[in-house]
């Protein structure tokens, strides 16, 4: 099992500061524990019990097969985010939020596409056929493509959850699944409305250190639902090749009656 999140780790990492007493969203009552020269302490003993419900349901999605899509557009989450979703091959965007990746997919898979057409020519010697300004705009299009789509070039179909690291800043992101009915999580800090999200866990969406924490957990979740599914499949396969041994025992047995 992974290790549950531990209130002393939280607390070194800030998770707990919130944004000015001022700039609060009244829905986040219920998370807060009180405030601190003006600043509103979220209560960590809620963000840890959130954080358990929202890995638990994380690790059984990953165990059934099917992607999870992060989304962390600002500066400070960015890396964060890239650098511990990749080792679990899940769908990320890091980069801007196309409007409609979500909501309009079919256009979002075309343009993943010819993003993987524009490889094939370079593989199929198409490309030596083209101009020297032909390669240069085909090249300047590829590199936009793989920005805002390079990360989730292997999601075929529509995530069966989302991921968001600011509900404010990705607002678009929230709006297109909800509108979806995909079931999201996120991270919520004092100044959000936590009501807007399926699997909400209270904490600090500014600090880097805060956002690292709460995706090592929620990474390290979907990383054990993974080796479940790998672990079952395994066992599932075993029973088929000692029937195939049985039966080829079997049947040179016969042979030697025959």
């Amino acid at each position: 099992m992974s290790k549950k999140p531990e209130f002393q780790e939280l607390l070194e990492a800030g998770v707990h500061f919130g944004h000015l007493k001022r700039k609060w969203n009244p829905a986040m009552a219920p998370y807060i524990f009180g405030e601190q020269k003006g600043i509103h302490v979220i209560d960590l003993n809620k963000t840890i019990a959130h954080l358990e419900h929202a890995c638990s349901a994380m690790r059984q999605i990953a165990k059934s097969g099917k992607k999870i899509l992060f989304v962390a557009t600002k500066k400070q989450a960015k890396t964060i985010l890239s650098e511990r979703v990749e080792p679990i091959n899940m769908p990320f965007v890091t980069e801007r939020w196309t409007g409609g990746m979500l909501t309009n997919f079919a256009t979002t898979r075309k343009s993943i596409r010819k993003m993987t057409s524009i490889d094939k020519m370079k593989t199929d010697g198409t490309w030596d056929t083209l101009n020297k300004r032909e390669r240069l705009f085909k090249t300047r299009q590829r590199d936009k493509m793989e920005k805002n789509f390079g990360s989730i070039a292997d999601m075929t179909r529509l995530p069966a959850a989302i991921f968001i690291v600011d509900i404010i800043k990705e607002h678009i992101a929230l709006k297109e699944a909800k509108r979806l009915n995909i079931p999201v999580f996120a991270m919520v800090d004092t100044n959000t409305n936590p009501k807007l999200v399926d699997f909400p866990i209270p904490a600090n969406d500014d600090a880097t250190k805060s956002i690292a924490i709460v995706l090592d957990h929620v990474t390290g979740a979907i990383k054990e639902g993974l080796s479940e599914r790998k672990a079952a499949r395994e066992k599932q396969d075993e029973p088929k090749s000692e029937q195939v041994v049985t039966e080829k025992a079997v049947t040179k047995e016969e042979a030697k009656e025959d």
